[in-house]
């Protein structure tokens, strides 16, 4: 009898990123950045004639930074710049650190064989991207390694779950890896994650990926304070 948790895994979406996609990480780098402050208006026929595209991944784009908080979406206005607050992200974060560390704990328990081999293949992908030194390439495998660990969970709605929360708060955690020796501290705190799932203990796996989780909104502060810094 075929494993229902396997052809679960097997049915999961893969991750692809969108025309929309592209222009929500161009436009999130700026908003995080400063080069559009808060305040400014994106308005979709602007941003669409700037990057050559119809309004349509425009404003999809713009939804997303809205649910990320990263703008506010007004019906029949141009959407503005904003900042989510303190208390609005660490909370986002403890949301995701919660889901993805149930995942790992999941993960743990469930993946097979070959999939605990493929897990392991994309974080040794991660470590010869340190070398590289490119935020972006890291990012993108980076994300696949999470996705990795959330179809390892063999449950599809707990990986849509954290695959739509994972979207709201990108741009910070994207934005972190800026950091100098950041990508190192990374793939150091995956590695503990992996050790965990490999020896299928699933408390110390959620243990390890709730700490990665917070950490990364620890160094997305830290990667602020740095602007803040520069620009004074």
């Amino acid at each position: 009898m075929a494993n229902p948790r396997k052809q679960e895994a097997e049915n999961s979406p893969p991750i692809r990123l969108t025309r929309a996609d592209e222009l929500r990480q161009i436009l999130a780098d700026e908003i995080v950045r400063g080069k559009i402050a808060p305040g400014a208006t994106l308005d979709e026929t602007a941003v669409a004639a700037r990057f050559h595209v119809s309004r349509t991944p425009v404003r999809e784009a713009i939804r997303q930074l809205a649910a990320s908080g990263l703008v506010d979406a007004r019906p029949h206005r141009a959407a503005i710049v904003a900042q989510p607050g303190h208390e609005v992200l660490i909370g986002m974060f403890e949301a995701m650190a919660e889901l993805e560390g149930l995942c790992a704990y999941y993960a743990a328990e469930r993946m097979t064989a070959e999939e605990r081999k493929g897990l392991e293949q994309v974080h040794e992908e991660l470590r010869l991207l340190i070398r590289e030194g490119d935020p972006q390439n890291y990012h993108e495998t980076n994300q696949l390694f999470h996705g990795t660990v959330y179809s390892g969970s063999h449950n599809v709605y707990l990986a849509e779950l954290t695959t739509s929360t994972r979207i709201r708060v990108q741009p910070f955690r994207r934005a972190q890896f800026r950091n100098l020796g950041r990508l190192a501290k990374s793939h150091e705190e995956h590695d503990t994650v992996v050790v965990a799932i490999l020896r299928a203990d699933a408390v110390a796996a959620q243990k390890a990926m709730r700490a990665h989780i917070m950490t990364v909104f620890d160094e997305y502060e830290a990667y602020l304070r740095s602007l803040a810094a520069d620009a004074s």
